[in-house]
């Protein structure tokens, strides 16, 4: 029989840490934290199955979930003394979201739960503090209206800002009992009218909605967003925590407020967080309020004249440093926690493992491994190896001018430009238009998370460190400046304004989340020095990896790139790239429109020292490490003009005539080029284009031989080879010129001759096609459109609605489709090593910078992965950690 409620509280727990999956990540640390004795609001949580079967069942709750609940709710009335729904010492609920991966923000809330026009004056009596239970009613309708009945938020917020320019209060602080009551009427009025149907008054309806409304949220569109981003997958449904309610907003007495136990921008080892007295906790995270720093340490730094909690609750500030430090060495970890003191007593609402910027966490990993707290392998493994471009973003050049047009909070480390946009959408539309962005509100919330993901940086004039801002941009890794306060947005006009300027939208600004500056125009850049933890944790990674990683480098720009960033090689250079540069198109042209062989070779005389310039450079860079060159492989037609007025530019530049250049264009025309006259079997109809690049190949590996003093690791690749014959052919070619060269140079030359395999066919005729291949390295592009039948180029129409219909999970050309096209790279490797016990193989497409695609490949036994140069680090990291994992699985 499925137990759908586990509860905590009271010193005991059913459930801990280790049960995410099933409690979400929320309610297994409130179980931890409760069995560990800390001071935790006695609570329950129905497991994520239960939101499976929510989803499976037309949303309809589970049998026997009544009854767990009803007796969990006698569970906690016995812990706390008071009753759910009781006209004296009533208990109130919160009813929170729990996902096993964090979504901050994604999913919704409600607190309070429990008040109605009874509740409420029992409230006010217990407390001794008509105007906090008034207060706190309020908040309940807003939130319930909004989350469970679908009311929009801003028609509270309306009406509240009208009462208070009515009252001439600028803060809610300001509003009395009575004027709270008021509120709450104009509040069931509104819900009444628009929604025609009464604010319920019965606690338990209220639940039942709530826990509902909780589950529904799971698949509501900012939190699908945030999944698609961060690949969550959509099937794991959330956990509800149903918890007693404590209450920061008790008076002077009283607080909430957000921690870090290390400093999630920087690292450092110091309590870093932020508090509001008289409050709950949204007023922290929805930065409507600016809070006031924790510490003394951090009220000095931020320049706040704030007193600090540490200041101003000397005894329950150092419990509660206590309880973080205690956390911190429980988890081995650095912790993100809430906490609320109600009337001098301290709670923990919860525990997790803090979002930080990449800078930050290598920091903390390395100064964990430091403090012998973890050991190097467990420091690799907490390092998210896709968060590494965010090392590798730009930062401001310390010595050029800037003119500061605003300061506030950096709460995201580097630094971009671009044009202003007040909302989401108009990030959405200019970034698709190719424009580069900077969002700027007066403070974020989940339903921005679209706009904020296409943004070059964010922006904001209200909110702290711990707002939603912060938290969702230091997770993208996107520079964000928050609680500029000196700055306001003006929504209406598209402005924003400052002392003495003003900005339209669309003006270039350049936000320096590192200094939480705000900077006029576009600001020139420098990249960051990728050494210190940095260099010590990509240290401890390449010592735990087995496979190499090498780059996908066509320019001596690209091999400098990828050898500062670690590569071990080229693992695929694309010659054609080099035909498009300069006055070398002209050249491949005459080669292409050539009439015969004789004017093919005097064409290809021309390119051969231009391709031999290109690979000594390349050589030369990559000296000592493996090169890999794969030989010409789109078809023809590709180089040659399209339009008819590009075709009259063409003729006219090469003296022809523009109905003779245009048949031989309709000629070479293919009406599936992907499948076409191209890769192998151009070398095959034109063995002189081979040739060529062989002698190329060959003698600039000579001349850097000589230059730099070392032999020339080189690979040639043939592509698009799909049967032994094809290889064999091109193969005698190539040895052909290879002796020649040898020959001519007086040096020995030494090379591997394999193939690229991109085709189905290769794949599983590659024992026959390993006894000619020294190496295969699979193209992951190729071979993928090839065993789907899919046009990379054209699946963006319809992928995304795959994705959201469930139908496959991940873009197949952004990670590894390991039952089909990994499955052929499975059995090309088999069979390949079968005929050839030492055939090197690697990967050499999109996808050997994918850390998910790279576990498979160190799981195939694959020799060495090649990515994009930015990539290298991603991949020597991920790498790492997929040696780490087949470890500790074998």
């Amino acid at each position: 029989m499925t137990k759908w409620v586990y509860r905590f509280g009271g010193g005991k727990a059913e459930g801990g840490a280790a049960d995410v999956a099933l409690l979400g990540g929320k309610g297994a640390n409130l179980a931890e934290m409760a069995a560990l004795g800390l001071p935790v609001p006695p609570g329950m949580t129905i497991v994520t199955e239960a939101c499976l079967h929510y989803f499976g069942n037309a949303r309809s709750l589970p049998d026997g979930l009544r009854a767990e609940v009803l007796a969990g709710l006698a569970d906690m009335e016995r812990l706390t003394g008071r009753r759910f729904g009781g006209a004296e010492r009533p208990l109130l609920l919160s009813v929170r979201s729990g996902a096993r991966a964090s979504m901050p923000g994604m999913m919704d809330t409600v607190l309070n739960l429990g008040l109605n026009d009874e509740t409420v004056q029992a409230l006010g009596h217990d407390s001794g503090d008509a105007r906090f239970a008034w207060d706190s009613y309020r908040r309940f309708i807003q939130m319930y209206g909004d989350v469970v009945m679908g009311l929009d938020h801003e028609v509270f917020e309306e009406i509240l800002e009208d009462e208070k320019a009515r009252l001439g209060h600028d803060y809610d602080t300001e509003l009395s009992a009575v004027e709270w009551q008021h509120v709450v009427s104009l509040y069931k009025q509104v819900i009444e009218e628009e929604l025609g149907e009464a604010f319920p008054q019965d606690p338990e309806l209220q639940l039942w909605r709530a826990i509902a409304a909780v589950f529904s949220s799971w698949n509501n569109a900012r939190a699908v967003t945030y999944r698609t981003l961060h690949q969550i997958p959509h099937a794991w449904g959330t956990a509800v925590n149903v918890q007693a309610m404590v209450f920061g907003n008790l008076g002077s007495s009283s607080a909430t407020g957000v921690a870090f136990t290390r400093n999630p921008s920087t690292g450092e080892r110091s309590l870093y967080g932020e508090f509001l007295i008289n409050a709950q906790g949204e007023d922290v995270v929805a930065g409507i309020r600016t809070p006031q720093s924790l510490t003394e340490e951090g009220r000095l730094a931020s320049g706040s004249e704030k007193p600090s909690m540490e200041k101003l609750m000397p005894e329950t500030f150092a419990e509660f440093r206590a309880i973080c430090d205690r956390l911190e060495a429980h988890y081995g970890d650095m912790q993100d926690v809430e906490f609320t003191v109600e009337r001098g007593r301290l709670w923990m609402l919860q525990t997790r493992a803090g979002k930080r910027t990449t800078r930050a966490a290598m920091k903390i990993a390395v100064d964990l491994v430091d403090e012998g707290v973890i050991s190097e392998e467990e420091a690799i493994c907490r390092i998210e190896p896709p968060s590494l471009d965010q090392l590798l973003h730009p930062t401001i050049d310390p010595r050029v001018a800037r003119t500061v047009l605003g300061s506030g909070l950096p709460a995201s480390p580097g630094a971009a430009s671009g044009e202003i946009v007040f909302t989401a959408e108009d990030a959405v539309a200019a970034e698709a238009e190719g424009r580069k962005v900077v969002l700027v509100r007066s403070e974020t919330s989940p339903e921005d998370i679209h706009g904020m993901h296409v943004a070059e940086a964010i922006l904001t004039t209200r909110g702290g460190m711990t707002s939603h801002a912060a938290v969702v941009a230091r997770g993208m890794g996107i520079p964000c400046v928050v609680g500029a306060g000196g700055l306001r947005v003006d929504m209406r006009n598209e402005q924003l304004v400052g002392p003495g300027f003003t900005l339209k939208r669309g003006e270039v600004v350049t936000v320096d989340g590192s200094s939480g500056h705000l900077l006029k125009g576009e600001v020139p850049m420098i990249q960051p020095e990728l050494s210190g933890d940095f260099g010590r944790l990509m240290d401890w990674a390449d010592k735990a990896r087995r496979m190499a990683v090498r780059t996908n480098a066509d320019t001596p720009a690209d091999a400098r790139a990828a050898r500062a960033f670690g590569a071990e090689g080229i693992g695929l250079c694309r010659t054609e790239h080099m035909f498009f540069e300069g006055g070398r198109i002209h050249v491949m042209r005459e080669m292409i429109l050539a009439e015969d062989e004789a004017g093919r070779r005097a064409a290809l005389d021309k390119l051969l020292p231009m391709q031999r310039s290109d690979f000594t450079e390349l050589f030369t860079i990559m000296s000592g490490l493996p090169v890999t060159i794969r030989l010409l492989d789109p078809p023809l037609h590709e180089f040659l003009p399209k339009s008819q007025e590009e075709i009259l530019e063409v003729a006219a530049a090469m003296e022809m005539e523009p109905a003779q250049l245009a048949r031989r264009v309709e000629a070479l025309h293919e009406f599936n080029p992907m499948l076409g006259h191209r890769g192998c079997r151009l070398a095959i109809s034109y063995p002189e284009i081979a040739e060529m690049q062989a002698r190329a190949i060959f003698e600039a590996a000579a001349a850097a031989a000589k230059a730099t003093g070392a032999a020339v690791e080189l690979e040639i690749m043939v592509p698009l080879v799909g049967l032994r014959a094809e290889l064999d052919y091109v193969k005698a070619c190539i040895d052909t010129v290879a002796a020649d060269v040898s020959r001519e140079t007086g040096l020995p030359i030494g090379y591997l001759a394999g193939t690229m395999i991109e085709l189905p066919r290769a794949a599983i005729r590659a024992h026959v096609i390993a006894e000619t291949a020294d190496f295969f390295s699979f193209g992951t592009n190729d071979l993928t459109q090839t065993t789907f039948g899919i046009s990379r180029d054209d699946a963006a129409s319809f992928i995304p609605t795959y994705q959201r219909k469930g139908i496959i999970v991940q873009d197949p050309f952004i990670s590894l489709d390991f039952d089909g096209v990994g499955e052929l790279i499975r059995i090309a490797a088999e069979r390949g090593r079968k005929t050839k016990a030492n055939l090197k193989l690697g990967i050499c497409g999109e996808h050997g910078g994918d850390p998910t695609s790279i576990r498979f490949c160190e799981e195939v036994g694959l020799d060495y992965v090649s990515c994009s140069p930015f990539r290298v680090p991603i991949a020597r990291l991920a790498a790492a950690q997929a040696a780490i994992e087949e470890r500790r699985r074998g």
